[in-house]
């Protein structure tokens, strides 16, 4: 009898024993899974918090110095066309500085094209982009340097451009008037404006270069703002860039490169620009 009841306390311990052990144990589990979720979740907090943090500002480039580093990287191409094409290096980049925005437009990011070219009969690649109408079709190069070829056979192989190819090379403001006149822009101020960044950037240096002629240097008149206070306009109720663009006889890519924009992004009160800032403070 006394056996009997040893053997069934025994019994009873074990099984108690054994519980305890295994309450031990889940806990234990419990514990750790608990901990690990803490730690996941001080992960994705560190990881969001470095996703959010803000970056530091880029530095702002002025119109002026995109213009000057459109030329540094672009004169040699501009030089060479000359050679083989007989179009002045000036009115190459005044035009491509134009259309492209120093570089900075849209359509050159999107297209490398730095001559506003549309379509026409062109098979390569294409883009769509607003420009006189929205989303006009206007031909992507795969290089710079094939624009500027583009450029140059698309002036030279079309018979309503040839009257150009009867000027001097040197006769900068002939070609931009005669540019306007075959059709190359619907803007009237277009040779205007050619005019105005080749005599403020100097350019006919690079066409007196290409022809071994002494160069003169003269310095630009100033120019008066035109169709706006003091050259700047106030973001009215309604208002887009391309709008505004219309307005003022200019290009979406223009207008952005004058004030700086990253995007075509506007806001009422707004001051912006509608004409090349005016920087005298050096010469280039």
């Amino acid at each position: 009898m006394n056996v009997r009841r040893i053997i069934t306390l025994f019994c009873i311990a074990t099984f108690i024993v054994s519980c305890g052990g295994s309450k031990k144990a889940t806990t234990s589990r419990r514990t750790k899974t608990a901990s690990r979720k803490t730690e996941v979740k001080r992960e994705v907090k560190e990881v969001k918090e470095e996703v959010v943090k803000p970056k530091k500002p880029l530095t702002t480039v002025s119109y002026k110095e995109k213009v000057q580093n459109y030329i540094f990287e672009y004169v040699g191409i501009a030089k060479h066309e000359m050679i083989q094409y007989g179009i002045p290096a000036s009115i190459t980049l005044a035009q491509g500085i134009l259309e492209s925005g120093a570089g900075y437009g849209d359509l050159t990011s999107k297209a490398k094209n730095h001559f506003g070219i549309k379509c026409h009969d062109w098979t390569g690649d294409r883009v769509y982009h607003d420009d006189d109408r929205s989303q006009e079709c206007f031909r992507k190069y795969d290089e710079a340097s094939h624009s500027f070829r583009d450029h140059s056979l698309f002036l030279k192989n079309r018979k309503r451009y040839a009257k150009l190819f009867t000027y001097k090379q040197d006769d900068y403001k002939s070609w931009a008037y005669g540019l306007r006149a075959a059709g190359y822009a619907t803007d009237k101020k277009y040779p205007v404006k050619l005019i105005s960044i080749i005599e403020r950037y100097n350019l006919d240096a690079y066409d007196a270069e290409v022809l071994g002629k002494d160069y003169n240097y003269q310095k630009p008149k100033k120019t008066k703002p035109v169709n706006a206070k003091n050259g700047e306009y106030v973001v009215q109720k309604g208002d887009t860039l391309y709008s505004i663009s219309r307005r003022y006889n200019l290009k979406v890519t223009e207008l952005k490169a004058y004030n700086n924009l990253k995007d075509n992004a506007i806001t009422i009160g707004q001051v912006l620009k509608v004409q090349e800032p005016d920087d005298d403070s050096e010469e280039f």
